[in-house]
């Protein structure tokens, strides 16, 4: 059988890269108000009605991409019988850090609009909920429980929304400290609570 993406599965894929890359550049160079969907167009070189019908919603250019299947699906290749939250730490951590390294100024310039667009945090807030509902199919598959159940939903949606705050918290600080590593540490708190300091 043959998996391989059919060509027009192909030019569709090169049409949102090609629609992300002019975005990201437009916004880097000029500020996201001046990446219209007519001057994404225009630098993607294509139509503006082909930038809507890919991305209906403008943030959706930043926010959205292809990794949540890869995320689902290396959360249920995770081995049989490891806590969950260990399962999202590892998948998690791997899609950041690959982001990191393959496009660096893309990640870090997505995290400051999200911390300096108020149309792109709200978006993004929709998006992880969206992500989070794919990631708890899987979670409820591998724990045998309902993926619409209550304690599934409350424990991705915990889980995404802790690493998005970490993320923010990142974006926040300047971006000048490891990512990963905060959040190694973000899930280092969900799994040991928050321990009450000591006063000087």
């Amino acid at each position: 059988m043959d998996d391989r993406p059919s060509l027009r599965e192909r030019k569709k894929a090169k049409t949102r890269a090609a629609i992300r890359k002019a975005t990201y550049r437009l916004a880097a160079e000029q500020g996201w108000d001046a990446a219209t969907t007519e001057r994404i167009a225009a630098a993607a070189e294509v139509s503006p009605s082909t930038v809507v019908r890919y991305f209906p919603v403008r943030e959706d250019i930043l926010l959205t991409d292809e990794n949540d299947a890869v995320l689902e699906a290396r959360l249920r290749a995770r081995p049989a019988g490891e806590e969950p939250l260990e399962s999202l730490r590892a998948v998690v951590l791997e899609a950041v850090r690959t982001a990191l390294d393959e496009e660096p100024e893309e990640t870090r310039l997505r995290a400051r609009l999200m911390v300096e667009i108020p149309a792109v945090r709200a978006r993004l807030t929709e998006t992880t909920a969206a992500t989070g509902r794919r990631l708890a199919r899987a979670i409820a598959d591998r724990t045998g429980r309902d993926a619409d159940g209550l304690e599934v939903r409350i424990f991705t949606a915990a889980v995404l929304g802790a690493l998005r705050e970490a993320t923010v918290h990142w974006a926040e600080h300047g971006r000048a400290d490891d990512l990963v590593a905060l959040l190694d540490r973000t899930v280092d708190t969900l799994k040991n609570g928050l321990i009450p300091s000591r006063p000087a």
